[in-house]
């Protein structure tokens, strides 16, 4: 749906991801980024003019310096479909598919007995809306998506080895040239260099310098050799031993908006609270060119849910706290793999919070390296807070009393908002309530969840991208 109803180009960066493809079909070559390959006026005017056909797109080739994986598996569809951009986006919706089989396999690896939290983090996966928007468009997000998902994959394969066994030389193979088709394909997937040598460290047995180090040599060496072909290249052609072409790609970009300029202009308080909402609105879902958001309404819903998310996280600390674990026991082998997973937010926020510190980009989309682990957190959450239900009633109830608080300060109420905060809080007192009588299953309360995400990744095509981008 994503794919053919979205209108053309109408996806963050997709003219600048397919003039790349089509330069690599038609000329057999790698592109150069260039001066004339940003024009931030021009971009504008077509951005603001939903891309008519009269104008021309090729002069967006600002995505020139990216790595080349996903173009070079992208040219023979280009050349199969004679340049055809829905081929090129059913692409990545393949490519998506396999990303969402692997966030099942890696929950199941960590929660094997708990369908309902590796379930649930497949279908988190599948259904934010703004993700399924982004693997339905021609963007080398997609493969780097999967090969950091078969990287994750392999990791918590390792770490469910006994610590007094080395995994199989195979499997460090494997590694390396998944690590090293990653740093081939985008930026975003450099964080798996340490999450491999922090893997590396845990399935070695302590006190064995020697395995480690080879271990470390092995994958690290190899995938610095697949990696350096491209190098070598970059510093050949930008200079200055640019390896990314990151620092020609910093001279290019002018026109952009830079943080320190719009601190300026909206305050410091004004920035923080503008960098949240908006990275909020578009990880769940922000069309276009960050044009177009959902309703207000979808999102203080989103927002009910995370609360009973982390309500039932912060639960499940008490519970370890209290010797009562439920959801999380305490073999090694799994707190190393919950760990990891939690690195992974970790670095990706970090990596955010490092370029928005530069440029002002408030794309909540270039969190989706992390979505697996995302997902997993967000089912467990979903998962405590629907099967130990205080934090949760304590949440709403404090959310509730503080839009009644703004309504009387304001004397205006959000009544939306205050339905949809009533409403999952009458759910849960009265599942409290019913319990005495009959439980009532966490499971189909979690499941009524993804549900709903899977109706609205379904209508967000129909109801938000189709009336408001088509030109």
């Amino acid at each position: 749906m994503y794919a053919t109803l979205t209108p053309k180009w109408q996806t963050p960066d997709e003219p600048a991801h397919y003039n790349y493809i089509r330069y690599l079909a038609q000329e057999l070559s790698f592109p150069e980024l260039t001066a004339d390959c940003y024009d931030q006026a021009y971009l504008n005017q077509l951005t603001s003019q939903k891309f008519p056909a009269e104008r021309t797109i090729t002069p967006i080739c600002y995505e020139y310096h990216q790595p080349p994986n996903y173009y070079l598996l992208a040219t023979p569809v280009f050349w199969l479909s004679s340049g055809s951009l829905l081929a090129l986006r059913l692409l990545s919706v393949l490519i998506g598919a396999g990303t969402i089989y692997l966030a099942l396999r890696i929950a199941q690896t960590i929660y094997p007995h708990q369908s309902t939290v590796s379930y649930g983090a497949m279908a988190f996966v599948a259904f934010v809306p703004m993700h399924g928007s982004i693997l339905a468009s021609v963007n080398n997000d997609a493969l780097a998506g999967f090969l950091f998902a078969a990287l994750l994959y392999q990791l918590i394969q390792q770490l469910t080895v006994p610590n007094d066994e080395s995994p199989p030389f195979k499997q460090d193979i494997g590694v390396a040239v998944l690590l090293g088709l990653g740093l081939l394909t985008k930026m975003t997937v450099y964080i798996a260099i340490p999450l491999v040598g922090i893997t590396v460290w845990l399935t070695t047995p302590r006190q064995q310098w020697k395995p480690l180090l080879t271990r470390l040599s092995i994958v690290y060496g190899l995938a610095l050799l697949i990696v350096l072909p491209w190098y070598l290249r970059n510093i050949n052609l930008y200079g200055n031993f640019d390896i990314f072409g990151l620092q020609r790609h910093d001279q290019i970009v002018a026109g952009q908006l830079r943080t320190s300029d719009y601190i300026q202009q909206v305050g410091g308080l004004n920035y923080v609270n503008n960098i949240l909402l908006t990275s909020f609105h578009s990880f769940w879902g922000q069309f276009g060119w960050m044009a177009v958001p959902m309703d207000g309404r979808v999102y203080w819903a989103l927002m009910v849910l995370m609360l009973i998310a982390l309500s039932g996280l912060v639960s499940l600390t008490i519970g370890l706290k209290t010797n009562d674990p439920g959801l999380i026991d305490l073999k090694p082998a799994k707190w190393e793999a919950l760990a990891l997973m939690a690195v992974i937010i970790g670095l990706v926020l970090s990596a955010y919070g490092w370029y928005n510190l530069q440029f002002v980009q408030f794309q909540g989309r270039y969190l989706f390296t992390a979505m697996i682990p995302f997902g997993l957190f967000f089912s467990l959450g979903l998962t405590s807070g629907f099967r130990r239900v205080w934090p949760s009633i304590v949440s709403l109830s404090l959310l509730l009393g503080y839009l009644l608080l703004n309504a009387w300060l304001t004397k205006q109420i959000d009544k939306w908002a205050f339905l949809l905060t009533c409403l999952p809080l009458l759910i849960l007192v009265t599942r409290l309530a019913l319990n005495r009588y009959r439980s009532i299953s966490e499971q189909w309360l979690v499941g009524a969840c993804y549900v709903g995400l899977a109706v609205l990744t379904l209508l967000a095509p129909v109801w938000f991208i189709v009336p408001n981008l088509t030109p």
